[in-house]
């Protein structure tokens, strides 16, 4: 990898006749998600790292600090870590301000430089009202809240969660998304972040770590492995892919926002934005279709000229494509699921130049009011 933080991890330990081989590096910033089934090692992984549980042979550096090198092992409690389970776990007879400040006090003794402070956290998770209530008067969604901060407080150089919203009904979860792309944005400190709700790492990660079986399938910048049509991401039936763009413009009379992205541009129904703002867009492999020529009298809003990079058969029905944007294939890349008799009939094949369709477009940032998905194509 370049010169840029990095997180190094490699890790192998027998657990009765489960068997966890994993290596990979990720960037020291921003959210790297660990995806994959349940019992496929993701858990066990941010075990590793955490000192929790010491692997057969293992190495572990963050950004050049080395915390395992074989039998040289740093103890759980020299390790910074914050970690965030399924459940919250609070002191239920404290306040929330008192649960907050516990993993505050943790690093006094330790002569660690505070970098995130109290105010700060409290306001980024919108706990400011919160703070003299007991733990037993909390939603699942704040009490889930207050132990994000709580592990925030505690100065960590790496943040680990686990499905930290598996515990939660779909209203709570879509409760503390937007403080968690809050956090994101805000902060600076690198997320290791486990689940298997594709929807939650579409959302929230820039990185992908897939996990099969206690070993690692493939490893990368989210985009990147959501577009590989071999992957069995691109076999679920929702699977699509997850792009940054940039607001431009918004026509107040059609309710429609420009937004620029590499190799193109849309339009999306929406709300006023601020031009620059970067807004995070998911475009399913469902609503993509493909032309050899763009069509006429289409009340399809967002037709792209594109190239086709690579395909995969499924089922023996369809087609997995994928492409880039741009009349030269160096954009953005889509997936578009097609039938296999479509492909056909148009001699589709890699390195071909189309169009790419796009009815429908999804805002998946929390800072766009009414963020879901919008119908482009009527």
């Amino acid at each position: 990898m370049s010169d840029a933080p990095t997180i190094e991890a490699r890790f192998r330990s027998r657990l009765g006749g489960f068997v966890l081989d994993v290596g990979f590096e990720a960037p020291a910033r921003g959210i790297t998600a660990l995806f994959g089934p349940s019992g496929c090692g993701k858990t066990t992984v941010l075990r590793c790292v955490a000192g929790l549980h010491r692997p057969d042979e293992g190495y572990f550096a963050l950004n050049g600090e080395v915390w395992q090198d074989g039998r040289d092992v740093r103890p759980t409690h020299r390790r910074p870590v914050g970690y965030v389970f399924q459940e919250a776990s609070l002191f239920s007879h404290l306040s929330v301000r008192a649960n907050l400040l516990y993993g505050h006090r943790r690093i006094t003794g330790r002569g660690l430089r505070e970098t995130i402070g109290f105010d700060e956290v409290a306001g980024l998770l919108g706990l400011d009202h919160l703070l003299e209530r007991a733990p037993l008067h909390l939603s699942g969604g704040e009490r889930q809240r207050v132990a994000i901060g709580r592990a925030l407080l505690s100065q960590p150089k790496l943040l680990l969660m686990d499905e930290p919203l598996a515990a939660l009904d779909r209203f709570s979860k879509d409760e503390i998304l937007p403080y968690l792309e809050r956090l994101h944005t805000a902060l600076s400190v690198p997320v290791l972040y486990v689940s298997h709700d594709i929807a939650e790492v579409e959302r929230l990660a820039d990185h992908l770590v897939l996990l099969k079986g206690g070993r690692v399938t493939a490893a990368g910048p989210l985009e990147e492995l959501q577009s590989d049509p071999a992957l069995p991401i691109a076999r679920m039936p929702e699977a699509g892919v997850t792009l940054p763009a940039v607001v431009e413009h918004f026509d107040p009379d059609y309710g429609l926002a420009t937004l620029a992205l590499a190799g193109g541009r849309l339009l999306v129904p929406g709300h006023p934005e601020t031009p620059g703002a970067t807004r995070r867009v998911r475009i399913a492999a469902s609503d993509v279709s493909l032309a050899r020529a763009p069509a006429a009298g289409s009340t399809i809003l967002n037709t792209l000229p594109a190239r086709i990079l690579a395909a995969e058969a499924q089922n023996g029905v369809q087609m997995m494509v994928a492409v880039a944007l741009g009349s030269d294939g160096r954009g953005a890349r889509l997936l578009a699921r097609v039938t296999r008799k479509s492909w056909d009939s148009l001699g589709l094949a890699p390195g071909q130049p189309v169009f790419a369709q796009i009815k429908g477009v999804a805002l998946v940032d929390f800072a766009l009011e009414g963020a879901g998905k919008s119908d482009t194509g009527a």
